[in-house]
């Protein structure tokens, strides 16, 4: 997968956030009552909080297993993984520590987050489905050209697939669905993303 994307740029990347800048980031605004975005609802800085719990708890835990180390070694050439996030997604909290984790495991990997509402330019080239602003996307690109390696998000298919299917029923909330969404989160334990990273990376290679 080789696309000339124009909207990321050197620059782009050099003002981008490191996982570190991104997480203090999100606790330098939820200490003003604010979180990433122009939406500072009540509703929103709540998502926020109990995403911040959820990433320390990926943060603490996630452990990238020994097969997908074993990948990671194989990698030949630098790569810079982008991240289009937000704070106060639920999805992002799940799988944007984890990616980290990935990252830091390979020198040959730089992470770089943007944010999402801060850059519809660049969210505008990974849409999902061709018209949906979705995040968490983590783009891989040749850390020499930025020419797009791969993509992944905006969350693991398996996960995706059940949103779609529960979405498409009268029957169930919107409530519901996150509920059921991040359940299956707790129960996969991160496997999915660290099956499909892997996968991805042994395309490249």
């Amino acid at each position: 997968m080789t696309t000339d994307v124009q909207v990321i740029t050197p620059e782009l990347i050099q003002n981008a956030y490191t996982y570190e800048a991104y997480r203090k980031e999100i606790d330098r605004l939820l200490a003003q009552g604010k979180t990433t975005g122009d939406d500072h609802s009540e509703a929103m800085i709540h998502y926020a909080k109990m995403n911040v719990h959820r990433m320390k708890r990926h943060d603490k835990y996630a452990k990238v297993p020994d097969s997908l180390r074993q990948t990671l070694e194989n990698i030949k050439q630098k790569q810079i993984w982008l991240v289009i996030t937000e704070g106060w997604c639920g999805d992002a909290a799940q799988s944007v520590p984890v990616i980290n984790k990935i990252a830091e495991a390979s020198p040959m990997i730089d992470l770089k987050l943007i944010l999402r509402d801060e850059h519809p330019d660049v969210i505008d080239q990974f849409l999902t489905n061709g018209k949906s602003r979705s995040i968490p996307i983590a783009v891989i690109l040749d850390a020499e050209t930025l020419d797009v390696l791969g993509k992944w998000g905006p969350r693991p298919v398996v996960a995706q697939d059940m949103v779609v299917t529960l979405k498409s029923s009268s029957d169930i909330s919107g409530k519901e669905v996150s509920e059921m969404l991040h359940k299956w989160y707790a129960d996969n334990k991160n496997e999915e993303i660290f099956r499909e990273f892997s996968e991805i990376l042994q395309t490249l290679s």
